[in-house]
Order: structure tokens, then C-alpha cells, then sequence
């Protein structure tokens, strides 16, 4: 008996070595994938608010700017003016009814109201069209060169996101199943199985995951009608255009998730396709994008990329090495000498 243990401690370290060689090394896909968690929504931020009648509160800078000029500019100037006429059609139907006035003027022509009812129009218009134009302008400002390119193409009924300048992988997106509700997409989970889902009707299995604080060129198509890829808080939305391709900058300030829906009818389940907008800080977009085959990080050199592949894998193989460190003494324990009878 004595010999069988003694036999077995010197197989043992051997068993355990070639074990060690066999297992395979972890891959920087799946160091990468335990260091990114999705991110839970925000109650009330980038989706809509039961009851509310207002914009959403923006996370972008021309979404802020469009908002400042709804709120600061021409609901003040639509106010006035109905006010102003309201006003006038009261003092017209006292001052000017049959019984107050039995004889009624004559005059066909005032100068003076007539230029002052031409010009004030005309300094309205011009006082909302400069903002206007500057709006515009800002929206279709073409991306810096170096700018992250990503595609959104419509599907019927989903959205596919497709990543050039990170390896060139896709994320395919579909609505979650609605708790107690008829099946919309056979496969994929059901809304609030996961303790990050936000609302229904909105979250997606996948989500467009992208950087914050930088502008990004958004590229959007259809791959069969025409859909709309929309998102209120980020004040974005661009047509989808099979056949075309078409582009805007899109720019978020904050982290966190920001919801939108197809916002062109094309088809029996348009209302199913959700967009779900995840923004992360630089370091955690990176992490994602190594959770995907053939992920790298955007406009870096391939040695940088493999770089950043190492030493996401690093910790994960610190751990691995670590193991067999540990069961080591665990080995030597167990072929250890029995007690003598």
C-alpha cells in the first residue's frame, strides 16, 4: 500500500503538468467579455416619460441647441402672436358689432398699419430662420476623418449594426418578448430577465453599443423598404434608404442607455423593431469590442491592437497561472503516505 502512494506522488505532479499544457489559453475575446457588463438604464433618461408633453431631455449638443430654441425661442414667439390675435379678435367683435358701432367706417387703407403688419411678420420670420439655418447646417456637418464609422441597415422587422472600423463584425438587434404577450421574436428572451433591461416595447437582445464624447459618423440604409433609425434624446433621426447610404455625425455626452424606434412605416410589425443605444466611456467600448471575433480597436495599428488584446488578456491568464499554483499543494497532499496501520 505503502508503494501504490509512494507511486502516486511522483505521477501526480506529472498529471497535473501535462493538464496544465492541455488546457488552452484564455483568449483576449474572453478576458475582454468579463470585464464588460451592460449598463442598466436610467429611469426617465433617453426614454419616454408617462404623462410627459415635451421633448425629451437631450444628451447631445444639437439636441440641446434644438431644444433651447423650441422652449426659448418659438413657443415664446407662438405664444405671442396667439395671444396678439386672440386678443385683437375680442377687441374687434365689442368695439366693432353692430350695436357698439351702427355706422361703420369707410377707410379702406392705413398706411401705417399696413407697413407695421408687413414688417413685423417679416422680423419674425428672419428671427427664426437664423437659428434655423444655423441648425441645419450643424446637423449635416460632415465627420473629422478620423471619426468612428458605424452602419445601421433596417431589416423587416430588426436592426443590424455592423462595426468597419473595429474588424468589421455585425450585431444583429431584436425587440425582447413581452412578458404574457404573443411570441414577436421566436429565440430571444423575455423583457426583465436580465436585471439591466429597461422598458418594454424598447429593449433589444443586442444593443448598438457606442463611445462617449466623441462624434461619430452614423451611417444608416435599408435592407429592404425604407425604414428610420430615430433616437429623441440624442436628437437623431436619418432615413434608411435601400439602395443608399445615408450619414450624420452623432455625438453623446453622457453615458447611458437611450432608446428610439423606427420612425418610418414599413410594415405589419414596424412597431417591433426598438433601437436601444448603449454609450460607454472609451475604455469599456474597447473591452466590448474585444468581446466579438475579430473585434480591434478603431484607427490604431495592428500592433496596437494586439497590445490591447494582451493585456486584456492578461488578467485572465494571471488567473489560469494561479490555478495550477494553487492545486499544486492539494496534489502533494493527497500523495502524501498513508498512516502506518
Amino acid at each position: 500500500m505503502a508503494l501504490g502512494f509512494s507511486l502516486g506522488a511522483l505521477t501526480a505532479p506529472q498529471a497535473l503538468l501535462a493538464a496544465t499544457e492541455a488546457a488552452p489559453a484564455p483568449t483576449a475575446s474572453a478576458a475582454a467579455a468579463g470585464s464588460y457588463v451592460p449598463m442598466a438604464p436610467t429611469l426617465g433618461k433617453g426614454m419616454p416619460v408617462p404623462g410627459a408633453i415635451h421633448l425629451q431631455d437631450q444628451y447631445s449638443p444639437l439636441g440641446e441647441y434644438a431644444r433651447w430654441m423650441h422652449n426659448d425661442l418659438l413657443l415664446p414667439i407662438i405664444t405671442l402672436i396667439v395671444v396678439l390675435v386672440f386678443a385683437l379678435l375680442i377687441w374687434v367683435i365689442i368695439r366693432y358689432n353692430s350695436k357698439a358701432n351702427p355706422v361703420p367706417s369707410k377707410t379702406s387703407h392705413n398706411t401705417l398699419i399696413e407697413v407695421i403688419w408687413t414688417l413685423v411678420p417679416v422680423l419674425v420670420l428672419v428671427g427664426i430662420a437664423v437659428p434655423s439655418i444655423n441648425l441645419l447646417a450643424k446637423q449635416y456637418k460632415p465627420a473629422p476623418a478620423n471619426a468612428l464609422t458605424v452602419k445601421a441597415t433596417g431589416n423587416q422587422w430588426f436592426w443590424s449594426y455592423s462595426y468597419p472600423d473595429n474588424g468589421g463584425f455585425e450585431v444583429v438587434s431584436n425587440m425582447l418578448n413581452i412578458p404574457g404577450q404573443p411570441v414577436i421574436n421566436n429565440g430571444v428572451r423575455e423583457d426583465g430577465s436580465k436585471p439591466y433591461d429597461g422598458p418594454s416595447h424598447l429593449e433589444a437582445d443586442n444593443r448598438m453599443v457606442l463611445p462617449v464624447g466623441e462624434p461619430i459618423r452614423l451611417q444608416v440604409t435599408g435592407a429592404d423598404v425604407i425604414h428610420s433609425f430615430a433616437v429623441p434624446s440624442l436628437w437623431f433621426k436619418l432615413d434608411g434608404v435601400p439602395g443608399r447610404i445615408n450619414e450624420k455625425v452623432i455625438f453623446i455626452e453622457k453615458p447611458g442607455v437611450y432608446y428610439g424606434q423606427c420612425s418610418e412605416l414599413c410594415g405589419a410589425r414596424h412597431g417591433y423593431m426598438p433601437i436601444a443605444v448603449e454609450a460607454l466611456p472609451r475604455a469599456k467600448f474597447n473591452a466590448w469590442v474585444l468581446t466579438h471575433p475579430g473585434g480591434v480597436i478603431d484607427h490604431q495599428p495592428a500592433s496596437a491592437s494586439a497590445s490591447a488584446s494582451a493585456s486584456a488578456a492578461a488578467p485572465a491568464a494571471s488567473e489560469a497561472a494561479a490555478a495550477p499554483a494553487a492545486a499544486a499543494p492539494a496534489a502533494s497532499a493527497s500523495a502524501s503516505p498513508a498512516p502506518k496501520a
